[in-house]
């Protein structure tokens, strides 16, 4: 076949693995030492060039290209803190080291605790009470943010509740992260430069109508209700507030109407004089990027903006160059990838400093010396991830990450050295240290293979063609003992939704090891990245647009077709599985496939786009009103007659994410239709089910899958 690439990396080694998974220990891997090891708490110390790693109940403290040899390390006992803090039972997480201190939590307290220098043993604490969430520590000010229901306090040595807002409206909510961590949102409070004031996000959800969630747990069941803006219908109204420390003053940036925008990309200027902020229409298709007063919260002027015919994603903060108070990089896929734009504080535009057909992923330091960027991205390869650095005059890149797969950085803060744990199919974890100047990379730790004597079956890596010529890639799980003249049953586990992405050439390929689990019971275990899904650019994400599950469909089916193609597939006995975006596309490909799959479970399945959240479901679909012919085409409702097959539906019972309304429409459908299905709730468990009850889960799915795909 022609449109096919085969890539066979296979995870056996030579030591016998006569071990056999369960699903138990395939679900609990991570607590029984079956995930790979690392360095623990690997970090640079934030004013030399060293870096820290804890082991037992030590710190050990070295320089940057030392081997993590304990006898030439400074180290910081657990022991030794003891002697000042004596109630503390076991080695802090330190969120900060320096040359001199340690920051962690401990009781409800900060604790900047002196291990070195002339204060050697004395500490400060700053206390906060234990209701607190969203903590956000200033070590310059030895100040805390932090949230108690919906209002924003201060911590300081002095003071541990000094409140920010004082809202008693329960709809005015302040310090968390807003428009449902979309836009790259993941945190609600922002310290300037130098911890003289602090920006926060407040909405204002008194528009947003209530969703009521069941509580099974009181005596008589009791209603929780949160607050759920559905594609089509009012949503919450965001604002930036700042906050000044020394004047105890709260003023708002002055973002004016339509009210129903969104705001995000919230960023200090480095003179910390001004705000920089993205502002977004509604329709998520154009904005403008808006520069603040932080002192009065007036407008100074709009720097640039961007428009889409579909949709725009701006979810990475503008970066400015240290000690270049007027320029700033921007991540743009205005050319299809996100590529490195340079810009001055007028915004305009100095110059382009990349130009993939690939997408870069995050700005993560900066060399002064050698006047380079330092950045990740995917590469050519989109199921890898790498470091590089681009120099800002001449745009020479440099690949700094040499092995293939995937590697996650940390930049010093002088840009000198990074810190890279990365792992591939056949290296379950390595951390080294890089040189961001010449490229010499010292490997500080390699974990050994934690499952070296399990069964674990053989992966492979699929490339195949979607049929606009794109290629798809895809993973293939056989049992360890695969014998090319048997048939075996195939499940495919699908997600195929945006902002996710599968295939990685990550330790065991990115896969869950229930699904080797799978594999050992004589099946073929196979995923497929399609169109839509994330780090292909914007071409291959945006084609989903107004039309979601029906391109997904499309390029699954090519993987379908392949497996058919195989001659140890056994294509009569075919079953399909998926979560939350992948729960639809289960319950789409049952539906609007019938006859292809014998089994399908869904898990917290989007039914119908109509009851999904604004940012997200407006952004691919439109709104209901705007395109009530895809929503239709979407959603499985419109084709519960043409189910075949055996379909279990499961869904938490508090799911905030993905409201069970969705799958009990579906069985208040199948009812009406005299459609026979299954469905199982899983009570006061919200999107996805977590800890030991998520043995009962996966227990429930594959015997469902064995049972009855036959």
């Amino acid at each position: 076949m022609k449109n096919l690439l085969f890539l066979l990396f296979i995870t056996s080694s030579a030591i016998a693995q006569d071990k056999d998974l369960t699903i138990e220990s395939s679900v609990m891997g991570y607590y029984q030492g079956l995930y790979p090891k690392s360095l623990k708490w690997a970090q640079w110390l934030t004013d030399a060039d060293k870096y820290a790693h804890a082991k037992e109940n030590t710190y050990f403290i070295l320089p940057a290209t030392a081997l993590p040899d304990a006898r030439i390390a400074e180290q910081i006992t657990l022991k030794s803190i003891q002697e000042n803090i004596a109630d503390l039972k076991h080695l802090p997480y330190a969120q900060r080291i320096s040359s001199e201190q340690l920051v962690f939590d401990h009781n409800g307290n900060k604790i900047v605790y002196n291990y070195k220098g002339e204060n050697i043993g004395k500490f400060s604490s700053i206390h906060y009470p234990e209701s607190a969430l969203n903590s956000d520590f200033n070590f310059n000010t030895k100040s805390i943010a932090y949230t108690i229901g919906n209002n924003l306090y201060l911590a300081t040595e002095k003071d541990s509740m000094i409140a920010i807002t004082t809202n008693i409206d329960k709809n005015i909510v302040s310090g968390q992260a807003i428009h449902r961590f979309e836009f790259g949102i993941s945190k609600g409070t922002f310290w300037s430069p130098s911890g003289n004031a602090l920006a926060f996000y407040q909405k204002d959800e008194a528009n947003v109508a209530d969703y009521p969630l069941l509580d099974i747990t009181t005596r008589t069941g009791s209603l929780k209700s949160i607050k759920y803006p559905m594609a089509g219908e009012a949503s919450e109204h965001g604002r930036v507030g700042i906050y000044s420390v020394s004047e105890n003053k709260t003023i708002y940036l002055q973002t004016g109407e339509p009210l129903e925008h969104y705001v995000s990309n919230l960023t200090w200027s480095p003179d910390e004089k001004t705000i920089f902020v993205v502002e977004m229409n509604r329709g998520q298709d154009h904005f403008w990027f808006n520069q603040y007063d932080a002192a009065t919260g007036n407008k100074i002027k709009t720097l640039f903006e961007e428009k889409h015919d579909t949709f725009l994603q701006p979810i990475y903060a503008p970066y400015f160059i240290p000690e270049e108070k007027d320029q700033f990089v921007w991540l743009s896929e205005r050319d299809g990838f996100f590529n490195i734009y340079l810009y001055n504080g007028n915004g305009d535009l100095i110059d382009q400093l990349t130009d993939f057909n690939w997408e870069v992923t995050g700005i993560k330091g900066f060399n002064r010396k050698t006047n380079c960027l330092l950045f990740e991205g995917t590469s050519a390869d989109g199921r890898e991830l790498h470091a590089y650095s681009v120099h800002i005059e001449t745009k020479k890149v440099t690949k700094l990450t040499k092995a293939k797969g995937v590697h996650h950085i940390k930049a010093h803060s002088n840009g000198k050295y990074l810190l890279d744990s990365y792992s591939n199919l056949t290296t379950p974890k390595q951390v080294d240290v890089i040189g961001t100047k010449k490229g010499g990379i010292v490997n500080l730790f390699a974990s050994p293979n934690p499952l070296s004597e399990h069964k674990t079956g053989q992966i492979e890596f699929v490339e195949l063609t979607a049929k606009d010529g794109t290629p798809l890639y895809g993973r293939m799980i056989k049992p360890t003992n695969f014998d090319e003249n048997k048939k075996y049953p195939v499940l495919v586990y699908v997600y195929g939704g945006p902002g996710v992405q599968l295939i990685t050439n990550s330790w065991n390929a990115g896969a869950s090891l229930w699904m080797n689990w799978l594999a050992e019971q004589d099946y073929v275990v196979f995923t497929i990245d399609n169109r839509g899904t994330s780090n292909r650019g914007r071409k291959f994400k945006e084609i989903i647009h107004r039309q979601c599950g029906t391109i997904e469909i499309e390029d699954q089916l090519v993987g379908v077709e392949f497996l058919k193609s195989l001659s140890f597939i056994n294509s009569d006995r075919m079953a399909v599985h998926g979560w939350s975006y992948g729960g639809f596309m289960t319950t789409s490909l049952m539906t609007r496939t019938p006859g292809t799959f014998t089994t399908g479970v869904a898990g917290g399945p989007v039914i119908d786009w109509k009851w999904y959240e604004v940012m997200y479901g407006e952004r691919y679909m439109d709104t209901p009103e705007e395109n009530p012919e895809g929503y239709k085409t979407a959603s499985p409702l419109t084709y519960v007659n043409d189910l075949a097959g055996k379909l279990l539906l499961i869904h938490g019972t508090v799911d905030d994410v993905v409201v069970m309304q969705h799958n009990l429409a579906f069985v208040q459908k199948c009812i009406e239709e005299g459609v026979q299905i299954d469905f199982f709730p899983y009570p006061m468990h919200p999107h996805n089910v977590r800890g030991k009850d998520r043995v009962h889960l996966m227990t429930k799915v594959l015997n469902y899958i064995i049972e009855n795909n036959k």
